[in-house]
């Protein structure tokens, strides 16, 4: 018996412009299916994306899942699935995606990519933005396309992957890393990550949080974050940290010392530092800077509020202080931010939400 088909339709899916009066041209996303895909991978992109409209309620991105000659490929949960378009989609493209593919196990060795895969990639255009989810990252490291550049892919197999390809910088520490041009994530979730990431950088935080409540899912995990942590889920009579945690969100305007928050847990500094590492996967400093730069972001985005005083409700005290943060974390300056991703029409401070 045939395997049953599924149809990975698209908007648009031959990459023409939308002609729609007032609507902006679609950023448009080639999702290349390769034989063993899994269906939760291959399907992220298109539901994270395809949350993402501008004010008037525009489509921002369009995505086509294709494969490398036009042909439906085997998923590995057994189905078929029946692309929108073959190669020519990637040749059009301003971003292609790679899903996972169970199905290439020469890959773990180093070994070659089919033809018909090398000869997709190689129609790819030179500046298109290039990410994987996962073990997508053996594919792009295959094509010779993530050597001397830094890396992830699933923690499982980071030993594997390193020593297949040596000449990339992996690191399974980290949920995703942004190296520009070329992207790549852990496994399934961090690929979430990693899409709405990607919105957050071309249409700002607002964007990214509204695909997000729309997804259901969290709106922002760090890219930093550690992949894998031993123990997750602390046993029933184990103090967590959850509630000061969720204490620290209300109250990041605020002076919140180490002592203060391992106070609120109830903790000594020694046990509070160990079990937030254990339960988060980065110390409470690093978690703190994290929201407290969210927070402000949020606030350059959707209020007029000035420059000290976003740094004032965010936690940083000075506009000095929020200007090197910023710097560090994203290479622009709190004003710069602003103009890149603030609509001109910025709501007044008082009728921000949640300010």
């Amino acid at each position: 018996m045939d395997a049953p088909a599924v149809t990975a339709g698209t908007r648009n899916a031959a990459g023409e412009r939308d002609t729609a009066q007032g609507a902006p041209r679609r950023h448009r996303i080639a999702v290349l299916a390769l034989p063993g895909v899994p269906p939760l991978e291959l399907g992220i992109p298109s539901r994270v994306f395809g949350s993402v409209e501008d004010a008037g309620g525009h489509p921002l991105y369009e995505v086509t899942v294709c494969t490398a000659d036009g042909a439906p490929v085997l998923s590995d949960a057994g189905f078929t699935v029946q692309p929108a378009a073959g190669p020519e989609a990637l040749a059009v493209a301003d971003t292609v995606i790679l899903p996972p593919t169970h199905a290439m196990p020469e890959l773990g060795r180093g070994g070659p990519l089919p033809p018909e895969v090398t000869a997709a990639i190689a129609g790819i255009r030179p500046g298109t933005r290039l990410v994987s989810i996962c073990t997508g990252s053996y594919v792009l490291a295959a094509a010779g396309l993530l050597d001397g550049r830094p890396a992830t892919t699933h923690w499982n197999l980071a030993p594997e992957f390193r020593r297949a390809y040596p000449r990339v910088k992996v690191d399974e520490d980290v949920l995703f890393v942004d190296d520009g041009d070329v992207l790549t994530s852990a496994g399934v979730a961090a690929g979430v990550d990693l899409c709405l990431h990607m919105i957050r950088r071309d249409h700002g935080a607002a964007a990214a949080n509204r695909a997000a409540r729309m997804c259901v899912v969290p709106p922002w995990r760090d890219g930093g974050q550690a992949q894998y942590i031993d123990r997750p889920v602390p046993e029933p009579t184990v103090a967590t940290t959850t509630a000061t945690r969720a204490w620290a969100l209300e109250h990041l305007g605020e002076p919140l010392s180490l002592a203060r928050l391992a106070e609120h847990a109830r903790m000594s500094l020694r046990s509070f530092t160990r079990r937030f590492r254990d339960e988060v996967g980065m110390t409470p400093v690093q978690w703190l800077t994290a929201q407290r730069l969210e927070l402000a972001r949020q606030l350059l985005e959707t209020t007029d509020l000035s420059i000290d005083l976003v740094a004032h409700r965010s936690g940083f005290g000075s506009a000095n202080s929020l200007r090197a943060h910023m710097r560090t974390a994203f290479g622009v300056s709190p004003a710069a931010y602003r103009r890149t991703f603030s609509p001109h029409d910025a709501v007044p401070a008082s009728a921000a939400p949640g300010l």
